[in-house]
Formats: structure tokens, sequence, C-alpha cells
């Protein structure tokens, strides 16, 4: 009910603010990280002052809505298609963060439009002082939140699969979220070995982390909108250029296998997990080695800030 006030009263401020200075604007550009109901404001200044309208959707409605545990119903799908239907068909230009949305919009679309892929990057600088150790042969960091939908129970029962054969293998979890002291008890009941919690830490201290890991971790639970997202970590792990392990379905998978430069597992399957965790494992120094060589160039392809920012101008200028 806190997050519903917190978007309405956006909308309802940002459109009385938009109604007085809206003339002044040449063009509106929405960058769309969360609600979609952040674009109302700028679809208002359109319809009233016909000035060239650009989204960059981070976040696809309403698919988010309902895998954060809304109940789809006749009353809430009509206000949803509603609004995404408003949204996408007042915009002139339309841009998305993965390649996946585009054609769930263009299906809420009244007549065709280009939607341009352009993918997000690493928001971390890559400084790091090299003064962090990680104990052990192997080191697997997750870094993020830690919360229903990063489905970390399952990874950590699938490790403790793979960890009875690996001794010296670690997994390291650097973040806070509502489920990490289920994850502390879970761990504690299975007498899981070799897991640090490290707790959240500032980003300037996050390079530390990622240069002192083997493999980083990626993972969510199985839901329709998470095959086709590229969560925001995947660009920050490639700038770190190691190897990647994603426990999850769809997109980061097929990168990962296009480029060589990680393993996938079902969210849902906890002994195909700790196969992964283990096939990890095995992997020499070279194996990693070249995994971390496909990482830059991939990040180079797709993920570079430059090249993207170079996208996003012309898309919205144009």
């Amino acid at each position: 009910m806190i997050k519903i006030l917190n978007y309405v009263s956006f909308v309802f401020f940002a459109s009385i603010v938009a109604l007085f200075i809206g003339r002044r604007f040449d063009k509106i550009f929405v960058y769309q990280t969360g609600p979609l109901t952040v674009a109302l404001p700028g679809v208002l200044i359109k319809k009233l002052y016909n000035k060239n309208l650009t989204i960059w959707t981070q976040d696809l409605w309403p698919d988010t809505v309902y895998a954060y545990g809304f109940k789809p119903n006749r009353l809430l799908d009509t206000v949803l298609n509603t609004l995404v239907k408003l949204v996408y068909n007042s915009s002139d230009k339309i841009a998305v963060s993965c390649k996946g949305f585009a054609p769930k919009i263009n299906a809420y679309l009244k007549s065709e439009k280009v939607i341009s892929w352009i993918p997000n990057w690493s928001i971390i600088s890559k400084s790091a002082s090299n003064k962090l150790n990680f104990s052990g042969e192997i080191n697997f960091t997750f870094a993020g939140n830690i919360g229903k939908v990063q489905n970390l129970d399952k990874v950590l029962l699938g490790f403790s699969k793979a960890v009875k054969e690996f001794p010296e293998a670690y997994l390291n979890i650097v973040g806070d979220g509502s489920s990490l002291e289920d994850l502390r008890s879970l761990v504690e009941e299975e007498k899981i070995p070799n897991v640090n919690f490290i707790g959240r830490k500032p980003l300037s201290e996050m390079p530390d982390y990622f240069e002192a890991s083997d493999v980083l971790l990626i993972s969510l639970v199985d839901a329709p909108i998470y095959e086709i997202m590229i969560p925001s970590k995947f660009q920050t792990y490639l700038q770190y250029k190691k190897p990647i392990f994603a426990v999850m379905k769809g997109e980061v998978p097929n990168l990962l296998s296009e480029f060589h430069l990680g393993l996938s597992a079902d969210s849902n399957d906890i002994d195909m997990i700790g196969d992964r965790f283990k096939e990890m494992m095995s992997l020499s120094k070279i194996e990693l080695d070249e995994m971390s060589l496909s990482a830059q160039t991939l990040l180079f392809q797709y993920f570079d800030r430059n090249k993207n920012l170079m996208k996003l101008s012309e898309i919205t200028l144009d």
C-alpha cells in the first residue's frame, strides 16, 4: 500500500509541475527504472504541448507487477493494460534495456514502431585496491539485494552438494535484504560449510570484492519476466572480466553460452545447480581465464557506456 501511495503521489505532484513548466521543454525523455507510472507526467506534456517523447524502459509492466506477487484479476489487468497502452502509444521513440521487452511492448501498440535495444552499462567504478583476499582455492561471489526473487536458498542447497567434493570452494554473499536471516538459518540448519555472509558494503569497496573473486554469481527465481531481463549486476560483473555462473533462465544464460563466459543452471533444479557448481570448481585456471577474455569481448560489443550513450542520444535528438 505504501508503494502504491508513493507511485500515485509522484504522478499527482509531477503532473501539476508539468502543467506549468512543460511548455519550456524541447523534448521529453523518460528514464523508466521502476513503475511505468513515472512516464505519465511526460505523457501529459506530450498531449498538452505536442512535444517529442522518448522512453527508455528498464522495467517491463505489467509483467513485473505480477512477478512481485500481485495476483492477476480483471480490474488490475484492465488498469495496467490501459496504462501500458497509453504510455507506449504516446511515445514517439521507444528504447528497451533488454531485447525480450520489444515483442511484449509491440503487442500493446496500435501502429508499428521501431523499438531500439540499448542495454545498460556498469555504474560501479573498476578501481580496486587489491588488498582483499578470500579464503579457499576458488571463490564464488554474489553481490546485491538479498530477497526472495534472488533465489539464494536454492543456490545454497546446490552449493552444499558441491562443496562436499570441493572443500576448498567458498561462497561469499555480499549484501543485505529481507531474506538474509532466513538464509543464515538455512546454512545453520543444513550445516553448509564455507559460506560467508559479508553484509552490505559501500559501492566504493565493491571493486575489491569482485577482483578477489574467481567466479561471480547471478541468480533469480523462475518467472517469465526474468527470462527476458538482463539484471544490472550482469553488466557490472562483465566489467571485472570474471567468469559468471547464472542460476536463472533466459537471456543471461543465452549470452553465457553464446560467448562462452560461464555456466548456467535451472533456477528450480537444486541437483543441476550443484552439478554446475562442481563443473565450475573443476575448471583449470586457463579455462577460467578464457572465460574472462570472453567477458571483455561481450562488454565491449554490447555494454560499452560510450557506445550506448551515443545510441541513446541519436534516438532522443532525432
